[in-house]
């Protein structure tokens, strides 16, 4: 356990992915908070579900893992968001997200102001500043955040590349995978063809010392204070990969703050991420007995 808890606040989209057969809880901030809950980090959400059904079982879902509901906006004109899911052969997803959704309408309030000042980690992706209100909102809250980690979600047509710029330049620690690295390299002036010299651009242009680049299958390169660290992937039969790349991303923001080495903690967020994608659905349970059996079986 920590010696002195860890408090992260999440930012954006809870929703749910809706899949041929079945639906399942999900968003990346979402993911992130119950990733990081699991490891018993104080996490708490703000966003924003309709005033119908899928709004409860989300309400429902952050109440049963003791997880505040406080700055969970209810719309009326509304609805809770939803993410319909198709996955090819390889368990890879291609989304279609509905809009307008509850989560594009987060107003700013005093209270989430407060809350997000006084935690040590804020966690923010690029899909909730596609409406210009929940945006706004974002803005806001990063001027009175102290540690500020972004997770780049590119999810075409909800970005433009002046807005990941921006939410870039906010940012202290930066999280993308490949693909994501090299469409924002290039759209941001770079001519590099490798994978570190295109961290090593992203981290010069936008003033950035921390950033992680996941790798799907192949693992993930942490570069921070101009150190790199590699994980080279944990082999699994791949069932879905919803909501991986986020309990891995929770998983190295637990390790990292509470004082694991970087080559720890990428370690364990591969691994996480591994059994993630090896399993249904976005956040199945994962304790550190199982992580530690699963790295050294």
């Amino acid at each position: 356990m920590l010696e002195k808890k860890l408090k992260a606040v999440c930012f954006g989209e809870i929703l749910f992915d809706v899949f041929l057969k079945h639906k399942k809880i999900g968003g990346a901030p979402l993911n992130v908070t119950s990733r990081l809950k699991s490891f018993g980090v104080d996490s708490t959400i703000i966003s924003a579900v309709g005033n119908d059904d899928n709004g409860k079982e989300l309400i429902a879902y952050f109440d049963g893992l003791g997880i505040s509901t406080n700055s969970i906006q209810v719309k009326e004109n509304y609805p809770t968001g939803v993410v319909n899911v198709r996955l090819n052969e390889k368990g890879n997803a291609s989304y279609d997200i509905t809009y307008p959704s509850a989560w594009d309408k987060i107003r700013l309030s005093i209270e989430d102001s407060e809350l997000v000042k006084s935690a040590d980690i804020f966690v923010f992706g690029s899909l909730a500043s596609r409406d210009e209100s929940t945006k706004k909102t974002l803005l806001q809250l990063l001027k009175v955040a102290k540690h500020k980690i972004f997770d780049v979600n590119l999810r075409k047509p909800h970005y433009t590349e002046d807005t990941l710029i921006e939410l870039m330049n906010e940012a202290d620690f930066i999280k993308l995978n490949d693909e994501e690295l090299y469409e924002v390299s290039r759209f941001m002036g770079s001519n590099f063809n490798s994978l570190e010299q295109n961290i090593e651009f992203i981290s010069k242009e936008t003033n950035t010392n921390s950033i992680c680049v996941t790798l799907g299958s192949h693992g993930a390169v942490l570069f921070i204070d101009g150190k790199y660290y590699h994980n080279c992937g944990y082999y699994v039969d791949v069932v879905d990969t919803v909501g991986s790349g986020d309990s891995f991303l929770g998983t190295l923001i637990y390790k990292l703050f509470s004082n694991a080495s970087p080559q720890e903690a990428i370690n364990c967020a591969c691994a996480v991420g591994a059994i993630v994608a090896k399993n249904e659905g976005a956040n199945p349970v994962i304790d550190e007995k199982d992580l530690g059996a699963f790295i050294n079986p």
